[in-house]
């Protein structure tokens, strides 16, 4: 896989939806027409997050379809909606099984196939915090679960339900937030439980050459002490969980790639572990939030946690770009994050214009196709894809005024890539109103520098060559411009 990979994230249930609707019958993963893998071949993706695949909980789904937060939801975009489009959510695992919704084990097999075969890796889920509430497991190890065995818990009481031998088992929880009623949680201070959960993941990543690992932080030793203590007590393990199954793994898998959900500041934590990417929810929060100081400020950090941080605009868990950002402001923040080191995230719905997000659990996402979206963003992944952006050299570049005193260049980000004889400078007004800098060509070789997003060229002249040239971009708008060196 090359460096800075493009990740395609796929929502499996609601993406076969789309294709039965079109196609008129059944589809399984083995299934897929030969037209989807040419198109994600030619859009320049090297691995594809196929989320949500695995067996999903009865007990989940019931819940969903009585949640009136979920039902409140849908019914805001969609008010005559069918409940049975409600599922279980495809983070309450019942087991590491594929659905036969989507074909078994096999018909995944088939799906990594036609992905192997075009250079293409496939990403699955592994939701280390919590099972299902009604996952086998449960029933067959309540010990292996923060548990206060059949005497009910003396505090939280809220936070726990019974399994069917009466066993008290706590509901996977965020210490931020309230306990996700339809999962069970695992306690990682039992050495058992550590066991059992690197079993699951070795025998994942025997079906898969990556996982998304959700919200890993969670199983941080001290996150599970400063979440649970009252229950599994303060005595931290010698060792992190994910230390152990990453070594398992990659005992027979030494290519194996890893990424992490992770906030709170614990990205270097988690990397340190033996992930290759954590999320970058700080780029995201000031791409949509601050300006370009804030952005430019957060693109200063240290160049191998760069290298190692997963940058994106949309995932299934983020409001729908369109929705959040407003349409100029998304594609300008799409081009910031396909043309920055570390990985770079795209939800095949951000690809194709989703309006707006729906609950996960929801998967009727018959919206219509934005086509002038899908465009610009074929446009800037195929930019996006050309080998200085994964092989080059990456510098953040300092922006130079137009004359003293010129203060809308501090709206505009800008860096370049360098890579044998091709060098690149991608210059973003990040702001609602117009900004102007001089663009620098020194030491460009050649009488044209070309402008990939609008396909001009520009005449070197020896004064532009000396002193640059004036650039006056609009709201949002993006130059990136190829030279040679």
């Amino acid at each position: 896989m090359r460096n800075n990979p493009h990740i395609l994230e796929i929502n499996a249930r609601s993406w076969l939806g789309r294709y039965e609707r079109e196609l008129g019958h059944k589809v399984t993963l083995a299934d897929v027409p030969a037209s989807f893998w040419e198109k994600i071949q030619k859009m320049g993706f090297d691995a594809v997050w196929l989320m949500g695949v695995w067996k999903r909980s009865p007990a989940a789904q019931k819940i969903a379809r009585e949640s009136e937060d979920i039902l409140n939801q849908v019914r805001a975009s969609k008010p005559d909606f069918n409940k049975d489009d409600i599922t279980a959510s495809p983070y309450a695992v019942y087991d590491y099984v594929v659905d036969e919704f989507f074909g078994g084990n096999e018909a995944l097999a088939a799906f990594r196939k036609n992905l192997n075969d075009r250079g293409i890796q496939l990403f699955l889920d592994f939701v280390g915090n919590h099972t299902a509430i009604d996952a086998p497991v449960v029933e067959e190890h309540p010990e292996l679960f923060v548990t206060t065995g059949k005497n009910a818990p003396h505090i939280h009481a809220d936070w726990f339900f019974q399994n069917t031998n009466g066993h008290y088992i706590a509901h996977g929880r965020d210490p931020y937030f309230a306990p996700w009623t339809d999962t069970a949680q695992l306690n990682y201070f039992n050495p058992k439980t550590r066991d059992f959960m690197t079993q699951k993941l070795v025998e994942v990543s025997h079906m898969c050459d990556g996982v998304r690992c959700d919200m890993a932080m969670l199983s941080l030793n001290k996150v599970q002490r400063d979440t649970w203590w009252e229950f599994i007590g303060g005595e931290l393990p010698k060792e992190e969980f994910w230390t152990q199954a990453l070594n398992a793994v990659r005992a027979e898998h030494p290519e194996f790639v890893f990424i992490a959900e992770v906030y709170w500041g614990l990205e270097w934590d988690i990397q340190e572990l033996g992930f290759d990417y954590t999320y970058d929810k700080v780029l995201y929060d000031r791409l949509r939030f601050a300006n370009a100081d804030s952005i430019r400020g957060h693109l200063r950090a240290e160049h191998l946690f760069q290298m190692r941080s997963l940058r994106f605009i949309a995932n299934h868990d983020e409001e729908e770009p369109l929705k959040a950002f407003g349409r100029e402001k998304s594609l300008a923040a799409a081009t910031i994050i396909s043309t920055l080191p570390g990985a770079r995230l795209f939800h095949l719905f951000q690809l194709l214009g989703r309006p707006v997000r729906m609950p996960l659990q929801y998967v009727n996402d018959d919206f219509v196709i934005d086509q002038d979206v899908e465009r610009y963003y074929w446009k800037i992944l195929e930019i996006a894809s050309d080998p200085a952006f994964h092989g080059g050299q990456w510098s953040l570049q300092d922006i130079i005024p137009v004359y003293a005193g010129e203060e809308s260049c501090q709206h505009i980000l800008s860096w370049s890539w360098r890579q044998r004889h091709t060098g690149k400078m991608v210059f973003i007004n990040y702001s609602d109103s117009p900004a102007q800098c001089r663009v620098p060509f020194k030491g460009v070789i050649g009488k044209t520098v070309r402008e990939e997003i609008e396909q001009k060229e520009l005449t070197l002249t020896p004064e532009l060559a000396s002193q640059g040239w004036e650039m006056v971009l609009k709201p949002y708008e993006c130059k990136i411009f190829t030279f040679a060196i």
